[in-house]
Formats: C-alpha cells, structure tokens, sequence
C-alpha cells in the first residue's frame, strides 16, 4: 500500500483550491498551488477506488464472465467544467472523482448486479451515499445507467473515511451510446453528455437514448417521441443532416494507436492522450508500484494540453484489450453505436446479438 498516495491537506484547504481552479482572478502562483492540491486529492482516491474496483470485478464476473470493469480518475477538466456547472458545490463534494465501471450484458444483468449491492452487502462498512437510477429515469441528453455512489469507511486506515466512490452500472447498449456522444464532444469540443452543445446533435443523442430504450423495454428519454414510427423518422431525417455515420466513420480511421502498451507487460495504469488534430493516440503504460510517477505525469500533461483539442485520462484495466473495450471513446471506436443506428434507420429494431 506504500505506492498509494495519502491525503495531505485538509477538506477546507481543498475545497479553497477548487475555487482557485474556476476563478479569473487568481495568480498563476495561485494556480499552480491549487492544483497540486487537487491532484493530492484526486490521486489519494485510488486506494478506495482500488478497493471497490476489486469487488466491483469479481461481482461482475460472478454475473457474466464477459463483463467489463475499468476504473479512472477524473480529468482535470471535467472536475473544472463539473464547478462551473455547479456553483455551490465544493471540491470535496464531487462524487466521482474516483470512479469504477461495470459493462454487462443487457438490463437483467444489471439488475442483478445492482441487487447485490443493494441487498446482499452485509458486512460491507462501506455507505451507499447516493443511488442515480438514468435507466428507469433517463437524463434529458439520454445517458442512460445506473451510478451508486459510496462512502469509504475502514477499521484500519481513517485517512480515506468519507471519500466518494461512483460506481457506473451500464449494459453494452447503454456504453455505446455513451462512447458516440464523447467521440462527438470531443471533436466539436462542446460536452454533449452534459447537454451542453449544437442543438441537432443534442436532439440526435436524446432520440437515440430512446431508441435504445425501447428495445430494452424500458422508459425513452423525456421530451422525444415514444412512437417508433415518428422516432425513426427524426432519427433519420438528423441523421442525414449531421453525416452521423460519415462522420463517426472518419473519426474512427483517423486514429492510429501509439505508445507502450507492448514495452510493459505488468502494466496496470494507462495514462491515454488522444490527439484528433495529429490522428493518434498515445499511450503510457505503468505498473501497480509507479502510481505515483502515473499520476504526475498524468498532471503534467493536463497543463500542456489545456489549451488544445488534445484529451487526457489516466485509467486502470486488465489488460490493453478490455482497456479498449471499455473506454472505446479515446480509441474513436463506435462501431457498435452505428450497427444500431443502421439497424434502426433500416427496420425500425435494435437488438445485441
């Protein structure tokens, strides 16, 4: 546990860098300091993150050995966008600065995923603080999942008491979807996922979270149409304008896959840079015992990069492979969002298999 980085400021020194990070008047000194404290900050979420990870997977694969499980730290950027949106929220209130991912099959499994942690958890300190059900009450933009949020708690170590955990229940339908509209926002530059962007690309996402929906037999997405017919129809017709598939089909071949995936066998964490402009995405690979290094480098390159169409994101996975799968958005991958969109342009139908 010595690789795991501790908290070393207090919540109220924490929450004060938060506010330096989204302010206009701050000193570059200021800036500077503030963001070392975030990072200490975010970085100490891994030992909690690790733990629920573990669970998360082996839960998982009791379910369906398939499945996929990942975890990530939250971008710099997203934690900025994240206050902004929400001006009364400190930094030490964000409930998904250290965030794990389970992808199952289709909606029974999730089911079943979520009902073990909701029922059949006894033992377990760790508090449920919040449950977010996007599948029975989809959010406006479409997103579609379940998230649980947690209270940390251990008899052993009390440094990491009260962090947040999220943990991100999707089925692969829901992933799809998930992965085109970052692919989107990335490229345009505009966070979608956050409603916030061209109307017409809003409106095509919201249409196909209900399309998505229906085909697993669960409610569409508020303010789009239940009718297939006429929920086809707009499909197409914004489909056809935004060149959704010329589009996602560009995107995907104009990325070449770099770096060290092949050079570290143990690896453990993934540092990705995607660079739209130059079409390729780099990666660096290290093991368990590097946290450290991982996470300044990871800072280190959220500074370069603030100011251009290049993303960032330091992540964890079994292997290059699942790390592919289960974050397909820095690989411009959204072959499988498209076969729905044919299938459902085409017939009216989605389905998996």
């Amino acid at each position: 546990m010595a690789y795991y980085s501790k908290p070393e400021y207090s919540r109220r020194e924490v929450n004060r860098a938060g506010e330096i990070l989204i302010s206009d008047d701050a000193t570059l000194a200021e800036k500077d300091n503030a963001l070392l404290i975030i990072n200490n900050w975010r970085t100490s979420h891994n030992f909690p993150l690790n733990t629920f990870q573990k669970r998360l997977r082996r839960t998982a694969k009791s379910i369906n050995n398939d499945s996929l499980v990942a975890q990530r730290i939250k971008r710099l950027a997203s934690i900025k966008l994240k206050l902004e949106r929400f001006p009364g929220m400190n930094m030490a209130q964000i409930q998904d600065i250290g965030g794990c991912r389970a992808i199952l099959k289709d909606v029974t499994e999730v089911d079943k995923l979520v009902n073990i942690y909701k029922h059949g958890s006894r033992g377990i300190k760790h508090k449920i603080h919040k449950e977010q059900d996007y599948i029975d009450s989809p959010k406006p933009s479409g997103y579609r999942g379940i998230h649980l949020i947690y209270k940390y708690r251990s008899d052993k170590d009390k440094d990491y008491d009260d962090m947040r955990i999220e943990i991100q229940v999707r089925t692969l339908m829901q992933h799809a979807w998930a992965t085109a509209v970052e692919i989107v926002g990335t490229f345009i530059k505009q966070s979608l996922k956050s409603s916030q962007g061209e109307e017409d690309w809003l409106r095509f996402f919201a249409l196909m979270g209900s399309a998505m929906a229906i085909s697993e037999g669960k409610p569409t997405v508020p303010d789009t149409p239940d009718d297939i017919k006429q929920l086809r129809q707009e499909i197409t017709r914004l489909a056809n304008k935004l060149d959704v598939v010329g589009h996602l089909t560009t995107f995907r071949k104009s990325i070449e896959v770099l770096g060290g995936e092949r050079r570290l066998s143990n690896a453990h964490y993934y540092l990705i840079e995607l660079d739209p402009a130059a079409g390729r995405v780099i990666i660096k690979s290290y093991a368990q015992t590097q946290l450290a290094t991982a996470s300044a480098d990871y800072l280190l390159l959220e500074k370069r990069i603030a100011n251009d169409t290049r993303d960032a994101v330091l992540v964890s996975a079994d292997s290059v492979e699942a790390l592919k799968l289960a974050f397909p958005n820095y690989y411009l991958d959204a072959d499988f969002f498209l076969e729905q969109l044919r299938q459902f342009t085409t017939t009216g139908q989605l389905s998996l298999f």
